[in-house]
């Protein structure tokens, strides 16, 4: 049964679907947006994939997309204005390549510094895990050395997916992280999270019930990311 928007399970302050959402944003499809509260998940959203994390999209024909990067990958095969399938230096897989590097290695350690006590007894040492982290967040720093983006000098796939994990792991203790000697991330970090279309998709919405609608979105342009004016 075919419904007039694809739907998509959110929740505001998940980097995965922060992700989901900029993606689709930026790609300009229109869907259904229904934000949810992970203690209080929708049958709606646990029929369509019993994992029940978000996001999770279902589209117009009822196909069921529950990753976050594939859900980006669908709506920017859909349209790209802004290229971000394309980046200036590098491929697509090389971002892909990267994505993993964060939903893996980096998503772990993440977890264990903002989470230690939901670790096994041998991993409940947050000191660890942030230094871990700090490796790959190195790595970033190192890569914008010569660009203001991750694969050249405007934002792509791999910045967009990526950018909410290093927020997550910022916010941890900011103070620490703003110490650190990674000024290029530093300043990558703070244009994605001040570009229109990061603003756009922090927007606060009231908790979906089944039998209401939910809210149209992108419901406002996201216009281009910006954030690098000024930089040499």
């Amino acid at each position: 049964m075919s419904q007039a928007l694809p739907v998509l399970y959110s929740f505001r302050r998940c980097p995965y679907a922060m992700r989901a959402r900029m993606a689709i944003a930026a790609s300009g499809v229109r869907c259904e947006l229904r934000e949810v509260v992970l203690r209080d998940k929708p049958s709606e959203l646990l029929e369509a994939s019993p994992k029940g994390t978000v996001p999770v999209l279902v589209d117009t024909q009822g196909v069921v997309i529950d990753q976050s990067l594939d859900i980006m990958l669908w709506a920017l095969r859909s349209h790209d204005p802004e290229g971000w399938l394309r980046p200036s230096q590098g491929t697509l897989d090389d971002m892909l390549a990267l994505i993993a590097d964060c939903d893996g290695p980096f998503k772990r350690h993440l977890d264990g510094y903002k989470y230690p006590d939901r670790q096994p007894e041998p991993e409940r040492d947050a000191a660890m895990h942030r230094e871990a982290g700090a490796v790959f967040l190195k790595a970033l720093d190192a890569r914008l050395q010569s660009s203001r983006c991750l694969f050249g000098d405007n934002p792509a796939l791999a910045d967009i997916a990526i950018a909410p994990f290093v927020r997550q792991f910022a916010q941890v203790d900011a103070g620490w992280f703003d110490a650190q000697p990674w000024p290029r991330l530093l300043e990558w970090l703070s244009a994605r999270l001040n570009a229109p279309v990061f603003e756009q998709v922090m927007d606060k919405h009231p908790q979906w019930r089944a039998g209401s609608p939910g809210i149209t979105f992108p419901h406002r342009s996201a216009g281009r990311p910006t954030g690098f004016e000024g930089r040499p």
